[in-house]
């Protein structure tokens, strides 16, 4: 039984097996995970010293995935929402890990245990009946005397 841990192969499999085949994923989602564990493996290396060859799965664990989230929207400027787009992301390889390293149970768990962050959603407005009946009249194009088009603005 191969109990590796290296995170190469596992990052490999999750792409090809899990989303490409299993999820039939489309493109954006694909590309999209695939810029979250660029900029995620940057972030490691950086902080853990190490190549993203060399890294083992049990390097990856709660603590450096807040400290990658936290640098994203502290230090590069994004937004909540793209922050939870990433951890989305992290979310989803970790759960495939879960069924590939059960060993691993403890620290997976404590992964998917990061929450999303709370962000403020911005409210659609509505028009009255009176605005919207105003608008409509507007945009009504009437026949003017003498066969030519009149607009109503």
């Amino acid at each position: 039984m191969n109990t590796t841990t290296s995170l190469a192969p596992l990052l490999e499999c999750f792409f090809t097996q899990r989303l490409m085949k299993q999820r039939q994923a489309s493109p954006h989602t694909i590309c999209s995970y695939r810029d979250t564990f660029r900029q995620f493996l940057i972030f490691t290396q950086q902080r853990l010293h190490q190549q993203p060859s060399n890294l083992d799965f049990q390097q990856i664990d709660a603590p450096l995935i807040v400290a990658f989230l936290d640098e994203l929207e502290n230090v590069r400027g994004l937004t909540a929402r793209s922050r939870n787009l990433r951890l989305t992301a992290i979310h989803s390889f970790f759960q495939y890990v879960a069924f590939e390293l059960p060993t691993h149970a403890a620290q997976i768990q404590r992964v998917l245990a990061i929450p999303s962050k709370r962000f403020d959603r911005t409210l659609v407005g509505f028009l009255s009946r009176w605005k919207s009946m105003r608008c409509l009249l507007r945009r009504i194009v009437v026949l003017g005397l003498g066969g030519g088009i009149m607009r109503l603005y």
